[in-house]
């Protein structure tokens, strides 16, 4: 795995937190990492972006914000807003295909959701992961709308031939109410497996070994870590998952 692209259903749902808790695991075993955003949208060239929030908790010092836009829209309406070229994202895939060959992990974090369109031409980052070669990890939301927001982005997926590499709760609540809590039985059965992770609401508000320990209690196995679905569905009084997938 050393280029994974970090997708959201939604914006706001954790995807910068959890690309930072993925680089974190990465440099704490030891492993060269990496991180590119290819367009940060909807912040002022002067504020602190999302590539200045995985440094700050993961340390990682290896990063790339190719272009970033005041205007909080797509990439490509964005740039046109603007009156400048839209991010390119053959040079992003350029670039990212220069880390890996020296990096063990390269982090690649979208803006928005999957389709979020960079271009006028309509390349996205799910184009972006298809040159790559890449898994895309999605990060969920647990509101209202999260199981179709993820049924969504998981059909788009399977339509483009991308492969997942697990589906994590970027923002799991302190007090989860029912809507929350009845997420993680819909969002392990579109998956078809067990949750990859759930970083708790806040945890962009760490530092430190605080953040570090959260990202390894965080995420599974597969991303680094020590997350245990079961587990998570016990402490929450959950029935276990379903004998259709697993």
């Amino acid at each position: 795995m050393s280029v994974l692209v970090v997708t959201g259903t939604d914006t706001g749902v954790g995807k910068t937190v959890v690309a930072a808790a993925l680089t974190t695991l990465a440099l704490a075993r030891g492993a060269p990492a990496a991180m590119v955003k290819p367009a940060q949208t909807g912040t002022d060239p002067d504020a602190a972006g999302d590539v200045d929030q995985v440094i700050r908790l993961s340390g990682v010092t290896t990063t790339f914000e190719l272009r970033r836009f005041a205007d909080p829209l797509s990439p490509a309406a964005a740039a046109r807003a603007a009156g400048v070229p839209p991010v390119s994202l053959e040079e992003a895939a350029r670039l990212v295909r220069e880390l890996a060959g020296c990096h063990r992990l390269v982090v690649v974090e979208g803006t928005g959701g999957l389709l979020e369109r960079f271009d006028e031409d309509g390349a996205t980052i799910a184009d972006l992961a298809r040159s790559l070669g890449a898994q895309v990890l999605v990060v969920a939301g647990t509101g209202a709308g999260a199981v179709n927001h993820a049924a969504l982005t998981l059909e788009a997926l399977a339509h483009r031939g991308l492969e997942p590499a697990g589906l994590v709760i970027g923002r799991w609540p302190g007090v989860p109410g029912p809507v929350a809590r009845s997420c993680v039985a819909d969002l392990e059965m579109l998956a078809a497996r067990p949750l990859a992770g759930a970083l708790p609401d806040g945890a962009g508000r760490l530092g430190g070994q605080a953040f570090a320990e959260v990202a390894r209690t965080g995420l599974s196995a597969s991303l680094g870590g020590a997350f245990d679905a079961a587990e998570f569905r016990r402490r929450l009084r959950l029935p276990p998952p379903g004998a259709g997938w697993g």
